[in-house]
């Protein structure tokens, strides 16, 4: 399944926000696989972020990452850097942003 989701990035923290993904964990990213995600891509389009995710099953994959250390870790740091964030509990699995439209 592929999932879309938007995030946002505080004023002035979109340097700080590129510096963390050039140095994300590799535990988060061996988790994040293991949960079952074959791609995950993030676009910027000035503090807009908009995530698409090619996965096994959308809320599985946040449950297999809700509760582990590393990802309890980059998430507060994501916190620390986002102004609308990702969801990981078990509401976030509704976040998705609605297909409009697909070419096929």
């Amino acid at each position: 399944m592929r999932v879309a989701l938007h995030t946002r990035i505080r004023p002035g923290m979109e340097p700080e926000y590129e510096q963390a993904h050039r140095e994300v964990p590799a535990e988060l990213t061996e988790a994040i696989r293991k949960g079952g995600a074959h791609e995950w891509t993030i676009w910027r389009s000035g503090r807009e972020l908009f995530h698409v995710i090619d996965c096994d099953d959308y809320q599985a994959l946040l449950a297999s990452l809700a509760d582990l250390p590393v990802n309890i870790a980059w998430q507060a740091r994501m916190g620390e850097l986002l102004e609308v964030a990702h969801d990981y509990s078990s509401d976030g699995g509704d976040q998705e942003l609605p297909v409009v439209w697909q070419l096929t």
